[in-house]
């Protein structure tokens, strides 16, 4: 049985951080959404059909012919026409039931192993507020009745996740599919067909569902996977006088000077510098090739690869580019005054994060002037630069 991934869309919601990669390539303890979705499926499947577009180099740079033995195809989805259209391109890339995911989401291994098993079915999971998502309609066997997009009358809890169990009929289904007045062909006018013709029913989930919507749920997984899925080990050099407390991993190369204060859950990946007497707080990830400096706090947050704040840095709930460098007394703050969540601009409209934390989304390449201070949830795009002294107030994009 073969895996699909729907890796080829743009992200525009995850700007900046997908100005310069493909969402499934965003770190999670220093590996990519991808490679944890593959080794998930490894158990289950005896390919992997990824359907990339945007970026697709740097997808096929990192994973090549095969990953971790799992061979790999690519199929090319040239126009993003909606996720039927995707799957439409893997026809001659499937040659049975095939389990078909979103590229930018983690789920649970048991649930993923539970959908296999299953003849046509979703993974589904029951959501507080049904009005946010596709909800299914069920009997009381979970055979799909219907399945209706952001419902206004809430029939039920039971939400698409995006992850399905698939017949190779499917694709006479979409190829007769019509577009959606976006001019997309969407999965789920099949899932419908499917439901009314030969049976559907949904796989209810018993483990996590981490989706990646906007930028700063890259710290959601990062917290979930730093409780959950961290392997504590020290395999770099550690100073005697750096002090290490609770679940920590630091990776081979890593350089861990005098007056080091981690205080796990941590991840640090392979050769990083950190210190001498600066603090790293709980639920931070420092990926391959970061540097954290003199009197620098870094709190809650995602350093990406060969970012460095060297000294005198408050990083907090933040995310940082690949290749950033942020000078002396860079600030991020993330809490507002009056308490309540920050509020991020997304696609030109300002939308509450959910997050009474959170400090800044930096691209890649980003530097900052000396003594520059970020509001709470701003964001810069990469390559962009600030002087010294500079208060960022709102999204820098050119």
């Amino acid at each position: 049985m073969k895996a699909v991934i729907m890796a080829a869309g743009k992200s525009t919601r995850t700007y900046p951080l997908t100005l310069t990669r493909p969402k499934p390539l965003l770190p999670v303890l220093g590996k990519s959404i991808l490679a944890w979705q593959i080794e998930a499926l490894a158990p289950l499947v005896d390919g992997v059909v990824l359907v990339v577009g945007y970026r697709q180099e740097m997808i096929r740079e990192q994973f090549g012919s095969a990953y971790q033995g799992i061979p790999i195809t690519y199929v090319e989805q040239l126009e993003q026409r909606g996720t039927g259209h995707a799957v439409l391109q893997c026809a001659d890339a499937v040659d049975g039931p095939f389990i078909v995911q979103n590229g930018d989401d983690l789920y649970d291994p048991g649930d993923l192993a539970r959908l296999a098993a299953a003849d046509s079915a979703a993974l589904a999971m029951e959501v507080p507020d049904p009005r946010l998502y596709g909800i299914y309609e069920t009997t009381d066997d979970d055979r799909v009745v219907r399945l209706v997009e952001k419902p206004t009358e809430v029939f039920s809890n039971l939400a698409n996740i995006g992850a399905y169990k698939l017949p190779l009929e499917v694709f006479d289904i979409l190829r007769e599919t019509p577009p959606t007045v976006r001019g997309e062909i969407e999965l789920t006018s099949a899932v419908h067909a499917l439901a009314e013709t030969s049976g559907f029913h949904v796989v209810r989930t018993r483990g996590y569902w981490l989706p990646l919507g906007y930028p700063w749920n890259l710290l959601d997984v990062n917290t979930w996977f730093l409780d959950h899925c961290l392997t504590p080990g020290i395999e770099g050099e550690v100073s005697e006088r750096a002090t290490i407390t609770g679940p920590v991993y630091i990776g081979p190369g890593t350089v861990v000077r005098p007056g080091a204060v981690i205080d796990g859950p941590v991840y640090i990946g392979r050769n990083c510098t950190v210190g001498p007497n600066c603090w790293i707080r709980p639920y931070t990830v420092l990926c391959d090739k970061c540097g954290v400096g003199h009197a620098s706090e870094i709190k809650g947050s995602v350093l990406m690869e060969d970012a460095h704040a060297p000294h005198q840095n408050y990083i907090g709930d933040s995310v940082i580019g690949a290749h950033t460098n942020l000078a002396c007394g860079t600030i991020t703050a993330n809490v507002r005054h009056d308490g309540q969540n920050v509020k991020s601009v997304v696609g030109g409209a300002l939308i509450d994060t959910g997050r009474r934390k959170l400090g800044a989304i930096l691209g890649d390449h980003v530097h900052t002037g000396i003594n520059t201070s970020i509001y709470p949830g701003r964001k810069i795009w990469p390559n962009l630069s600030t002087r010294p002294g500079d208060t960022v107030q709102r999204d820098l994009m050119e």
